[in-house]
């Protein structure tokens, strides 16, 4: 896309076909994106990016839109919001931050605590499937709380699952999962998280706190990684 011409992406707003899972935004597998040269790209990663797939002012205004969604289904009730590290911490902040907007004008507001877990499941850009527990809290404060698991993406669905089985061991009273992204992929599980920002073709994706090999998370943006850029930051 050249400087100037208007964008094609018209990303359609549907509800997902599995129960009453809350709406996403459907991103095609054909959408171009948007040129680089249209955004604040820092120089070094020039050569490694693609293109430009969601622009940071469209993900914050679907994190409002999710933490509105939050509330309709766990408003009233105490929260604990369980962060998956690394690539999640930027998500996670701020969709507490639209949820605590929403508390100081709700009937139903929202006390939360806080916790984290990391886990491991990517070698480069491929979801390895071997899902590791590599650091974080003692899972045993999830036993009796209405957990909200907030991570970046659901890839092949199987970290996520991981996660909800170790979780439910503790025995909480609810858990609910908020995933910015999920990826239309043939490995997936068929899982879908109950609060979806945004459903995207099987494309490797890096910004928003989204590394490639600890690389890209300073970007703002998510944005499709190049082959040059895999190259360049390959382990």
């Amino acid at each position: 896309m050249a400087v100037g011409e208007e964008t094609s992406w018209t990303p359609t707003r549907s509800r997902l076909r599995y129960g009453d899972h809350s709406p996403s935004i459907v991103i095609s597998g054909d959408e171009p994106g948007y040129d680089l040269d249209l955004f604040c790209i820092p120089n070094h990663y020039a050569e490694d990016l693609e293109k430009v797939f969601i622009p940071h002012g469209l993900i914050i205004d679907r994190t409002e839109w999710l933490a509105r969604d939050v509330m309709k289904e766990m408003g009233g009730r105490h929260i604990l919001a369980l962060c998956v590290l690394k690539e999640s911490y930027k998500f996670f902040a701020d969709l507490l931050d639209c949820i605590k907007a929403l508390n100081r004008n709700s009937d139903r507001s929202i006390p939360m605590t806080v916790d984290f877990i990391r886990l491991k499941s990517y070698c480069h850009d491929q979801s390895t499937g071997d899902i590791k527990v590599i650091g974080g809290d003692d899972l045993s404060t999830l036993t009796g709380k209405n957990v909200l698991t907030v991570e970046d993406i659901t890839d092949t669905g199987k970290t996520t699952q991981t996660l909800l089985s170790l979780a439910t061991q503790r025995d909480p009273k609810m858990v609910k999962v908020a995933s910015v992204l999920v990826k239309r992929t043939p490995q997936s599980v068929g899982y879908r998280p109950d609060f979806v920002g945004f459903e995207i073709p099987d494309k490797f994706v890096v910004g928003y706190a989204l590394d490639y090999n600890k690389y890209f998370r300073d970007l703002n943006r998510v944005c499709v990684i190049s082959e040059t850029g895999k190259a360049t930051y390959k382990a």
